[in-house]
């Protein structure tokens, strides 16, 4: 069975239509909307409504790790719009779920990103979408785990837990033969990002799991250029599958 795995769309609709091609099924680990682009800062929901000059220090302040400063200014680009903040937001995030659900193939078994909003999805979903968060599924003989979200870190994503909440994810797994996440396993080498030059935050409950369970594959994304893309941990191979919206191809996993 051939299945196709991507994560972090951030907004590459056109994409996804072809992600599927060729597939049994599709495994998307989440984070498909795009508020701000680090690559790009003339794309994203930020970039659309304040325009790219202040995407630059909005951006140029969060990789600075000022982050009280960047907490402040985008406090004042927000009231420069008329009215209240959230519905300008809500708007422009269900224009790009629009568009990527339609785009997203079936049959595709989701989890949510750090930057999803998980109550707007139900709203846009298809006859063969299947979202799991702590649960698992049967794909092609083999046990599926998927756990979404990310933890709490300074930039206050909208999908984040604490520790013990997302742990609790974890354990209600059990047995799997695949580990599906968003985020990595705690493992340094798998947390380091390249190009912003920061450690992202992984998981210890996700560590412990493979150590204990040693699942065929831990797959995972989040880290959009990993210093280690795959490694070994015991039996289990943890692969970061790739920044879609970069790569616009998915990682073929064969079972």
């Amino acid at each position: 069975m051939r299945i196709h795995v991507v994560s972090d769309v951030h907004g590459r609709a056109d994409a996804l239509k072809r992600a599927g091609d060729g597939a049994d099924a599709l495994i998307c680990l989440g984070d498909l909307i795009l508020f701000i682009d680090y690559s790009d800062h003339g794309q994203g929901i930020f970039a659309d409504l304040f325009g790219q000059e202040n995407a630059d220090r909005f951006i140029a302040l969060r990789t600075a790790k000022r982050f009280e400063e960047a907490r402040e200014f985008s406090r004042r680009m927000w009231a420069s719009l008329d009215g209240e903040a959230w519905p300008h937001i809500e708007r422009a995030v269900r224009r790009q779920y629009a568009e990527l659900f339609d785009a997203m193939p079936t049959p595709a078994y989701l989890t949510y990103g750090n930057v999803d909003i998980p109550s707007m999805w139900r709203d846009y979903l298809r006859e063969g979408h299947h979202v799991l968060d702590g649960e698992t599924v049967e794909i092609g003989g083999l046990r599926f785990g998927f756990v979404g979200g990310g933890l709490r870190t300074e930039y206050r994503t909208p999908y984040e837990l604490d520790d013990d909440v997302y742990a609790a994810k974890v354990e209600a797994l059990g047995e799997v033969d695949v580990l599906c996440t968003h985020i990595p396993p705690a493992v340094p080498d798998l947390l380091y990002d390249t190009v912003a030059r920061r450690f992202e935050r992984g998981s210890e409950a996700v560590l412990d799991l493979i150590r204990r369970v040693q699942p065929r594959y831990a797959l995972f994304g989040h880290v959009h250029q990993p210093l280690a893309a795959r490694m070994r941990v015991g039996r289990t191979e943890c692969v970061n599958v790739g920044h879609f919206r970069g790569r616009g191809t998915p990682y073929v996993l064969t079972v």
